[in-house]
């Protein structure tokens, strides 16, 4: 009966380990190693420097962060609400919301008012002091509607004893100026490749993945400063290439970045000034399942170091790609806009040789 009783109580422990492990193991980097506090922010040392400043003296303005993704932002806003209200208690006075999913008018106008209305105290859960404030955090601010941008601004205005407002966004035009106005705005600037390096290091020793130091390189360009895209391809190859070392070949394959013959001949058939050879071409790399958008990328590489265009025909091809950029983020054909972009190489490189 013991024997008995012992090896239920064993079997207990195994399983309570293990859903303890997985329950780890479930926990995205990107979340699991977010700074939680202010100095832990990499790189945007002037923004750090100011907001330290801030939560030491209690003394919080509207704050308006801009830059591009992954960058730290959102990040920032967080380490400040914990800073200023400790870690447990700053959910009940912090109000997180997504604009790009709440963006209309009637969420200003019920949630944020309805919490901006809200009576707080001057004490933490940990019973030191704060200020009586909330914060209401707006990501993707730039997705919200003009008018609820405008409904926003006589919110901010009318509850700016009470309440404090963190506007997120990556593109600052998109805010309407009462808006920027009222905000003290921070710009937050792409993470330099060193920064990244040194922080994918550490998450590499911490979590025992084992990269190639040029493997890793190539992570980070192909990021290109974006902090959060770069740890989770480092976790996606961690997961896929467990208990082998990460090669450069292995993060390409991963990221989708295009084979440099595969770009090549697209930009060889361009330079036959036949149609047919650029139409094939461009059904190859269909057919072999390529992004287009990632294609892009790649042809401009090419294209801005070929000594054989002129400015003016690298003005014209990067226009040109600039417009099908756009198209695609809009949902164009694939195979049209690449069609498009080869023709206009073709044209280019056919006033080359005429």
């Amino acid at each position: 009966m013991d024997a008995f009783i012992s090896g239920a109580k064993a079997k207990e422990a195994r399983i309570a380990k293990q859903s303890k492990t997985t329950e780890g193991a479930a926990v995205p980097w990107v979340e699991k190693y977010r700074p939680r506090k202010v100095d832990d922010i990499a790189y945007q040392d002037d923004v750090v420097a100011v907001l330290k400043k801030c939560v030491s003296g209690s003394d919080i303005p509207n704050l308006l962060f801009y830059g591009p993704p992954g960058t730290g932002k959102t990040s920032s806003a967080l380490a400040v609400c914990r800073e200023i209200f400790g870690a447990d208690g700053y959910r009940g006075r912090v109000l997180e919301m997504n604009a790009s999913d709440e963006r209309g008018i009637q969420v200003v106008r019920s949630k944020i008012k309805e919490f901006a209305r809200l009576a707080v105290g001057t004490t933490r859960s940990d019973g030191k002091p704060c200020p009586a404030l909330k914060i209401i955090v707006l990501d993707e601010a730039d997705s919200m509607t003009g008018a609820a941008q405008a409904a926003l601004r006589r919110t901010m205005e009318k509850e700016s004893k009470t309440t404090r407002f963190f506007l997120i966004c990556n593109y600052i035009s998109r805010i309407i100026d009462p808006l920027t106005s009222r905000c003290a705005k921070f710009r937050f600037k792409p993470l330099a490749a060193d920064v990244q390096k040194r922080r994918l290091s550490e998450i590499c020793q911490k979590e025992n993945v084992d990269i190639a130091d040029d493997a890793l390189d190539a992570l980070i360009r192909v990021c290109e400063g974006d902090l959060r895209k770069s740890i989770t391809y480092l976790q996606s190859a961690a997961v896929s290439f467990r208990g082998a070392t990460v090669q450069v070949g292995d993060v390409d394959r991963m990221v989708g970045v295009i084979s440099d013959d595969a770009v090549h001949l697209l930009i060889k058939a361009c330079r036959t000034g036949k149609f047919e050879n650029v139409q094939t071409a461009v059904e190859s790399l269909r057919r072999d399942g390529f992004p287009a958008y990632q294609l892009l990328s790649q042809v401009f590489d090419i294209v801005v170091v070929d000594d054989e265009l002129n400015d003016d025909h690298k003005a014209a091809i990067c226009d040109k790609l600039g417009v099908c950029e756009y198209r695609l983020l809009d949902g164009a054909d694939e195979f049209l806009q690449l069609m498009d972009l080869g023709c206009t190489i073709l044209a280019q490189y056919k006033t080359v040789n005429a």
